[in-house]
């Protein structure tokens, strides 16, 4: 009689070339991927704020409320282009290249502005700025 050893069980072994091969494939594929979006991005110089000095002449005042309202030097007027344009064109008489700042209210519609705009190009106007709050002081008073 022949007695046989029993044979230990093979040992269960992980491959980890296979496991390693598809890790390396979805490293390269996000590396690539992530390389592309950088240049899918624009360059911008945003432009810095601060306190400028002013060319000598006074600038033109203009305001735009926020619900579309027009005021020239502290004088309401009409908010359609044509009569807006009239309008600074006679305040902008005698001045060699006036400027004219706007103070257009946070909740003021875009279009608003955009009218304000094309009626100073009409009115030959070349020289814009926006006026802005600081930040660091609150309004009013």
């Amino acid at each position: 009689m022949r007695f046989r050893r029993a044979q230990p069980p093979e040992e269960a072994e992980i491959n980890l070339i296979p496991l390693i091969d598809v890790l390396l494939v979805l490293l390269i594929f996000l590396t690539a991927t992530t390389t592309f979006a950088r240049f899918g991005t624009l360059g911008v110089a945003l432009p810095a704020a601060g306190e400028t000095q002013m060319e000598a002449g006074a600038p033109l005042h203009l305001e735009v409320s926020a619900d579309g309202r027009v005021a020239l030097e502290g004088q309401t007027l009409a908010s359609e282009p044509g009569s807006l344009a009239a309008a600074l064109r006679a305040a902008a008489q005698g001045r060699e290249s006036p400027l004219l700042v706007i103070y257009a209210d946070a909740q003021a519609s875009h279009q608003s502005v955009v009218d304000v705009m094309q009626a100073a190009r009409a009115a030959g106007i070349g020289r814009l700025s926006f006026g802005a709050q600081d930040a660091q002081r609150p309004a009013g008073p």
